[in-house]
């Protein structure tokens, strides 16, 4: 007889966690509060991003996710493209960090450095007016991400028999057992995958090891003669944010210079980047807001700096702003790259992928599944 497992939430962190243990043979279902997921899982660029994430373990976790991600989508008919990534210099300082990124990783990795003319001839929407080089990675992949975690419950039902529960709301989660208002649903394991909304059934666990983060989006119009947009393209504060760029020895003096040049920009977190869905539209972010609470307003002056970055950088035909809206996503205190704890006898709490769970949630949850086989 199959062991049962409950999943809390049916974001990305969910789904995954319910594909892995479903595939060992554990009988999965799924509570989602909502109707459908509607939380960070869908509000993102639907980059798979290895070229974020240092060597070892999460740039294998990393490439695995991606593995699993091209998987999924042949399987539920969902668009995504292997479109790589650029990350464009626009000083020379940036040039020389991005050379020594290149030089860390280039017997590893599918990366390159890309000198400015051969931007010209093979990136025609670079801005060569202000770039001078960018670093090339061929391994990032763009998914869809409202569609496709809209398409992943059914696709989990059908061939691996998870059952999903939406709108209903698990209220309380102990050793054995789970209460969805007032009824008792009894199993052998809880994943609490819930995103934010943890703090809400434990706490003192989100207290002691998270806070939340609340990025700031938009998407452009579809753009002219179903133009495609090559490589998903970034400016040089994206230097800053990810940890795999720590390997440059003279990051930190650039970081210097950021503060003094983009002291807007370092206060908003704000890091640009841009990547084009199936329809032409161009998704376009992000800021980076750390706190308890936040107001639930998107800021228009966040907005005109991360468009007015995007144009020194990159070269779009249409510039109008179809969409806006914000996210919030659950982050660690202490640098840690995701919180799996065991927080009661066969409860588990996976969480805290902060902006990385698009690239990290598939590996980590078949990593932890694996305990269980």
């Amino acid at each position: 007889m199959a062991n049962n497992a409950v999943i809390v939430g049916a974001g990305i962190v969910g789904l995954a966690t319910a594909k892995a243990l479903a595939e060992l043979g554990w009988k999965v279902t799924v509570y989602e509060k909502s109707d459908f997921s509607v939380g960070a899982s869908i509000r993102n660029f639907g980059m798979v991003w290895p070229i974020g994430q240092p060597s070892g373990k999460l740039y294998d976790r990393a490439t695995r996710s991606r593995s699993i991600w091209k998987d999924v989508c042949i399987s539920t008919n969902s668009w995504f493209e292997e479109a790589g990534s650029l990350h464009v210099a626009q000083s020379v300082l940036e040039v020389e960090v991005m050379k020594e990124i290149v030089g860390a990783y280039e017997r590893e990795r599918k990366i390159h450095w890309v000198e400015k003319d051969q931007l010209k001839t093979n990136f025609p929407n670079v801005n060569t007016q202000n770039a001078l080089g960018a670093i090339w990675s061929e391994e990032e992949v763009i998914v869809e991400s409202r569609n496709v975690i809209r398409s992943l419950p059914a696709f989990l039902e059908r061939v691996y028999g998870v059952e999903f529960k939406f709108n209903q709301l698990v209220t309380e989660a102990y050793s054995g057992f789970v209460m969805v208002g007032s009824k008792r649903v009894d199993t052998d394991m809880v994943c609490i995958c819930s995103g934010a909304d943890l703090e809400l059934l434990f706490p003192h666990v989100y207290a002691q090891h998270l806070t939340k983060c609340k990025l700031q989006m938009l998407r452009l119009v579809a753009q002219q003669s179903n133009h495609r947009f090559g490589p998903a393209i970034c400016g040089g504060l994206s230097l800053i944010h990810y940890k795999s760029f720590g390997v440059a020895q003279s990051l930190p003096l650039l970081k210097e210079v950021y503060e003094l040049e983009y002291p807007a920009y370092i206060a908003h977190g704000i890091h640009v980047m841009a990547c084009q869905n199936h329809l032409g539209e161009l998704t376009v972010g992000d800021s980076h807001e750390y706190g308890k609470d936040f107001d639930p307003f998107d800021k228009a002056a966040i907005n005109e700096l991360i468009l007015d970055f995007l144009k020194k950088i990159a070269i779009i035909d249409d510039w109008r702003v179809i969409q806006t809206w914000n996210g919030v996503y659950p982050k660690m205190t202490n640098g840690a790259t995701e919180l799996v704890q065991e927080v009661d006898k066969d409860v588990w709490v996976i969480n805290g992928l902060g902006g990385a769970g698009m690239t990290l949630s598939f590996g980590l949850a078949e990593e932890f599944a694996k305990q269980f086989a």
